[in-house]
């Protein structure tokens, strides 16, 4: 129902993760082969008729054995998480282009507009939206009636003064009544063609405008029709 309101970075982490493992084990390799050069000098070296005490070797050797083992482990964490972030940026990437529906209330302004989905519990629910602009000022009240799922409402982006907006981030909220006259719940999700990803922040982000999305938030993603 719709309603009218009028990789290099991934390549960087992973390889640095995997120069860290690398630095701790050779240091591991090289102090062990320290200790047992040491080691077999001193068994050789020593008095029989004062031997030494191999209990502290042989805890150190079971050490050794056990950091070894962990730093195995990391080297095969830190490749799967460079798997996966790699597998995230090329996920991101092959969504350049594309209409997604994210969890959230921001949207940017395309042609004027502000596009969201609401989601309306059951039918015949009376909702009050209000739009904020990036300072959180209200700029916008509106009211409209939403049937039971998902509504796609757009915004004009025309003011409660009558202004059109000179602004390209706004958030929305939703508040609803059923036919009872009883609140009701209502979810928000924005709308837009993703034009680009930012792995700025070490974490894959999806761009619309100036909004940023978590790949984690994206419900649907569809390829826009020819003429839209």
């Amino acid at each position: 129902m719709a309603i009218d309101g009028t990789s290099s970075l991934t390549g960087s982490t992973g390889s640095t993760a995997s120069a860290a493992t690398s630095s701790s084990g050779t240091t591991l390799a090289n102090n062990f082969e320290t200790f047992l050069t040491l080691l077999t000098t001193q068994l050789k070296n020593q008095n029989p008729l004062d031997p030494l005490d191999t209990n502290q070797f042989t805890q150190q050797l079971v050490q050794f054995a056990g950091v070894e083992q962990q730093l195995k482990t990391n080297d095969t964490l830190g490749s799967i998480l460079t798997a996966t972030q790699t597998s995230s940026a090329d996920t991101a990437v092959g969504m350049v282009g594309k209409t997604i529906v994210a969890d959230g209330s921001d949207a940017t302004l395309t042609d004027g507009k502000g596009t969201w989905t609401i989601t309306a519990p059951e039918d015949d629910v009376a909702a009050t939206i209000q739009i904020r602009d990036s300072d959180g000022d209200l700029v916008a009240t509106r009211t409209a009636t939403f049937a039971k799922g998902e509504n796609d409402y757009t915004w004009d982006g025309v003011t409660d003064d009558g202004s059109l907006t000179n602004s390209s981030a706004y958030s929305i909220t939703v508040t609803g009544k059923n036919a009872a006259g009883a609140g009701v719940t209502m979810s928000t999700d924005v709308t837009g063609v993703v034009d680009g990803v930012d792995f700025s922040t070490g974490t894959v982000l999806l761009t619309m405008g100036d909004l940023s999305i978590s790949l984690g938030d994206v419900k649907k993603v569809t390829t826009p029709t020819s003429g839209s």
